[in-house]
């Protein structure tokens, strides 16, 4: 019935894992997001679209766009620190067949030397294929003169990306599973 679902919560509402309720008894059939800031990383080779979610991990914001360069990676480290961010999310752009392309490679190398700026913070990479697409999408939607999409659609790529992590997290109880940095374990 569509009034019943699983809340895999223990404990949420008095429902045990697994135990059917209504919905007025028990929250969603999702899991719960690990509390902790989290930045999201659109990597471009002019700018670089920065993100942020609140302590909960719900809601992901704009943050900056960044001239691609010298200071990047600086400017990522300092809002990681001061945020007391969980993980950085850079986004991975993928070739539309899931092979990495040259952006991907350079992508892969910013998120590596990010890595090692922040430890222990993980750096993390997620297939962002689309998402520039998306946010010029949503920027048009929303009544954006084409002209000034350049302005801001790097933060909304980053939005996008960091989204796209938490969601991932929500429905799966998992982090991303791509590490810029190679952990000790494995």
């Amino acid at each position: 019935r569509p009034d019943q679902f699983v809340a895999r919560a223990a404990g949420r509402n008095g429902c045990e894992q697994g135990l059917r309720r209504t919905r007025r008894d028990c929250q969603p059939d999702r899991l719960i997001v690990r509390p902790g800031v989290r930045i999201g990383v659109d990597v471009g080779k002019v700018r670089v679209g920065v993100a942020r979610s609140d302590a909960s991990g719900i809601l992901a914001t704009p943050f900056a766009t960044l001239k691609a360069g010298r200071g990047d990676i600086d400017a990522v480290a300092k809002l990681a620190r001061e945020t007391g961010a969980l993980e950085v999310i850079v986004g991975l752009p993928l070739n539309m067949d899931g092979t990495e392309g040259p952006s991907a490679t350079a992508a892969r190398k910013w998120a590596h030397r990010l890595g090692r700026r922040i430890a222990p913070v993980e750096v993390r990479m997620l297939d962002e294929r689309l998402s520039s697409v998306q946010a010029h999408r949503q920027l048009h939607d929303a009544g954006r003169r084409e002209i000034s999409h350049r302005e801001v659609v790097d933060q909304v790529a980053a939005v996008i990306i960091l989204e796209n992590a938490l969601e991932q997290e929500r429905m799966n109880g998992q982090a991303p599973r791509h590490p810029a940095v190679p952990s000790a374990e494995g």
